[in-house]
Order: C-alpha cells, then sequence, then structure tokens
C-alpha cells in the first residue's frame, strides 16, 4: 500500500504587504503518494513554482504545513531542513544551478560527496547513459550547451535515488528525442524504483507521462485528474485561458 511522500495542509504563500501583497498559493491542500509521478500544470503565474519550491523546502509558507513522509519542515531548523533536502529531496531547477568550477561528473556527484555516500556506480552509469552525458563528463558547464546543462542538473538529482525528485520544466530546454529519453527515465524510477516524481511543466506531452494531473489557477487546485491524455490535458489548460501576470 502506497503511503503519502508529500503532503500539504492549508498551505498558503503571500509575497509582499498590504497593497502589494501576491497571494501565490491559496489555502493548498494536496498528498503525492509514494510511488507517483504527478504533472502540476497551470497558467503563468498561478503559483506551480512557488507550489514546487515550498514542497522541497527551498521556500517557507506563510501558513499551512508541509510533510515530506513524516517529517513536517516547518519545525525544522535551517541546518536540519538542508540536510533533509540534501538526503531526501532531489531538485531539477529550470535555470541548471550548476557549479562553474566543477566537471559534469563533479557536479553530479556532489550531493553525494556532502552527504558522506559512496556512489552506486551502476546506477550513476545508467543515469548518465539515459541522458546522454557519457562524452561529456570531463567538461566543464561553460563547455556545455543549455540543454546539456539541463541533463547535467537532471543527473544530479537522480543520483543519490531519493524519496522526491522535483523538476521545474526539465525538458523545457531540450530538444524532442532527449526530452522523451528524460521523461521515460523519470517515469521508470518510478516504476522500477518506487520513487515519487512531482514535475512543473506546460507541455501537455510532458505532462502524458504522469500518472497525474494538477492543473493551479490563481494560487488554486483547479482540476486534479488522473492520466487525462495530452489532448484533454491541452484543452483544460485552453480553458484557462492566458494569464500576463508574473510566474510564481
Amino acid at each position: 500500500m502506497k503511503t503519502d511522500a508529500v503532503r500539504l495542509e492549508r498551505l498558503t504563500r503571500v509575497y509582499g504587504s498590504g497593497d502589494q501583497a501576491v497571494t501565490a498559493l491559496d489555502d493548498v491542500d494536496i498528498v503525492f503518494g509514494r510511488g507517483t509521478f504527478t504533472a502540476v500544470m497551470g497558467p503563468s503565474g498561478s503559483g506551480k513554482s512557488t507550489l514546487l519550491q515550498t514542497a522541497a523546502g527551498l521556500d517557507r509558507p506563510t501558513s499551512g504545513q508541509v510533510w515530506i513522509g513524516d517529517t513536517e519542515l516547518s519545525r525544522l531548523s535551517e541546518t536540519r531542513l538542508t540536510k533533509l533536502r540534501r538526503d531526501r529531496i532531489g531538485f531539477v531547477f529550470q535555470a541548471f544551478n550548476l557549479i562553474g568550477a566543477l566537471t559534469v561528473e563533479e557536479n553530479i556527484l556532489l550531493p553525494l560527496r556532502l552527504a558522506g555516500v559512496r556512489p552506486d556506480r551502476g546506477w550513476l552509469t545508467q543515469v548518465v547513459d539515459r541522458v546522454g552525458l557519457g562524452p561529456r563528463l570531463k567538461h566543464r558547464p561553460s563547455a556545455l550547451s543549455g540543454g546539456q546543462q539541463q541533463r547535467v542538473a537532471i543527473a544530479r538529482a537522480l543520483a543519490a535515488r531519493p524519496e522526491v525528485i522535483f523538476c521545474d520544466e526539465p525538458t523545457g530546454a531540450l530538444d524532442t528525442r532527449t526530452a522523451a529519453e528524460v521523461l521515460r527515465l523519470l517515469r521508470s524510477v518510478v516504476d522500477a524504483h518506487g520513487q515519487t516524481v512531482v514535475m512543473v511543466t506546460h507541455d501537455p506531452v510532458a505532462a502524458s507521462y504522469a500518472d497525474r494531473v494538477v492543473i493551479l489557477a490563481d494560487g488554486r487546485i483547479r482540476d486534479d485528474l488522473p492520466q487525462p491524455g495530452a489532448d484533454r490535458i491541452a484543452e483544460l489548460l485552453a480553458h484557462l485561458g492566458p494569464r500576463v501576470t508574473q510566474e510564481v
């Protein structure tokens, strides 16, 4: 029986104050089960990135609670929260967040080295091969394209086999073929290894790899559906219409 990997309870995040206050998340309740793959979608300004960052412990909520397994994050000091993110969470940033002085291999291994964990070389070889980085392991990020840097970020997040992998537009900088490989890899870590993936994406095709699609609008959950297929996802998003506010 699957248990909760991530649970958000009455989660609210407000930026600014007074007349300048912006409510990015508005009393959100949601559970992401262990061993599931969820795509989070919505128009610009809907709160997708804020939900991801708050759930991963990268941002503190204004009110409400975030649970990773049986650990409630608001009770943790910054030191303990940092350790939890390092040991139990993988995060694929839209902006890559690679360290320029390190090689591709060193960037991938960095979370393991910080945790004092010996890498599983068989698993690392599989991850590197699936994201097409084999010939680039000794290169530094400055010698890579944007798509290649994104592959490094994905491999780094997968290297330690964390309980939960949060992905912010993981295929946005990739060509179609590499994007499909990455999505199949994310699908396989859920199916074969029981990890949990929560992915923000704007792409209905990318979302079709998930078990479940959650659609946000105005900081609230508008739809929460078992896999409806790419065409239905596109239709649901089209009904929400474009937003011109800044993404949060």
